[in-house]
């Protein structure tokens, strides 16, 4: 039952997207008929890369959540994966949190983008004894104490184009000293506490009609939404779009309740995963006619802004920031 329920765990899209990350079966995968098959088969013929999986399940779950820091170190490094660096590692890490035990699984994998090829990166799982506790449980009928010594697991992920590191840990006090020992050992390469500026964007202002303000001296004559992409809470392998196209005399708003209104539904039940609007600017008279910025974006991190000009770049992402629509955390 308890290889069922680890099977079982990673036959969601989020388990299947950890598998496919770190298998070099790919092609035999997509041959099998769904989810839960993969994820069997990962477990049965490669257990190495299914217990790898689990831990990218692990980092991704926690991603960007109150877990998660993101710093900055040297890009192109190459991480050390066995001898002394690694043993120097799991010793600083036993001594620093006072551990008996450290064990340290380091596995590459690849991170699918939006906009992009898959991102290249290292994962560092950390296991380290906790300090030692109790627990009551019935031992002969009858109630009793049992000590207990908890493993805790910490992630680390890096990113060599880049030199991004991420490290979800449950004590926030514990991620800063963790990076410093991986930069220091399995890096050698120094840490000086930069953080990470990561691009969030949220659609949340989309739910409901929205104004879209705008300076005069940036000509701007409007903004109209015409794609929404949505995904129902209690359903995250389907998605619902709704499109208003240009010559419409009606918003997406009224085309969101008129068609959800049909299914007894309303935009609330709903996560806004995509958005699609355009920025029409007005024509100046003799030199050029009206011209448009259609924005794409993708949650949480994907946005065609950056296949644009350099000026459409910064009145796109200007606005994008005062719209509420795109910050930096």
């Amino acid at each position: 039952m308890n290889d069922v329920d680890q099977v079982g765990a990673m036959a969601d899209e989020a388990g299947e997207a950890a598998l496919y990350s770190v298998t070099t079966s790919r092609a035999l995968l997509d041959g099998l008929e769904n989810s839960h098959a993969r994820a069997l088969w990962m477990f049965q013929h490669d257990p190495v890369a299914f217990n790898h999986a689990e831990e990218v399940r692990y980092a991704e779950d926690k991603r960007y959540g109150r877990l998660w820091e993101g710093f900055v170190l040297q890009s192109g490094c190459t991480v050390a994966r066995e001898g002394e660096p690694l043993r120097a590692f799991q010793t600083a890490i036993a001594e620093r949190f006072e551990s008996r035990h450290v064990d340290v699984e380091i596995s590459y994998r690849a991170r699918p983008m939006l906009d992009g090829p898959d991102a290249a990166l290292v994962q560092v799982a950390i296991y380290r004894e906790g300090r030692s506790g109790d627990i009551r449980e019935f031992v002969g009928g009858k109630l009793d104490w049992r000590a207990l010594r908890p493993v805790i697991e910490a992630a680390l992920i890096y990113e060599p184009e880049n030199g991004a590191v991420e490290v979800v840990a449950t004590a926030a006090e514990t991620r800063e000293e963790l990076v410093r020992l991986f930069a220091g050992h399995l890096l050698g390469s120094l840490f000086l506490g930069d953080r990470l500026r990561v691009r969030q964007y949220s659609l949340e202002p989309l739910r409901a009609p929205f104004a879209f303000p705008t300076n005069p001296e940036d000509g701007i004559e409007s903004v109209r939404v015409s794609l929404l992409r949505l995904m129902p809470y209690d359903g995250q392998g389907e998605r619902i779009t709704l499109e208003c196209r240009r010559g419409s005399d009606r918003t997406i708003w009224h085309v969101a309740e008129e068609r959800l209104r049909d299914q007894g539904q309303r935009i609330e039940n709903y996560l806004l995963v995509r958005a699609q609007f355009t920025i029409t600017f007005r024509g100046i008279p003799g030199r050029r006619g009206r011209r448009t910025l259609p924005i794409r974006i993708s949650m949480p991190k994907g946005c065609d802004l950056k296949e644009r000009t350099e000026r459409e770049r910064l009145v796109g992402e200007r606005y994008l920031r005062r719209w509420g629509l795109l910050r930096d955390i």
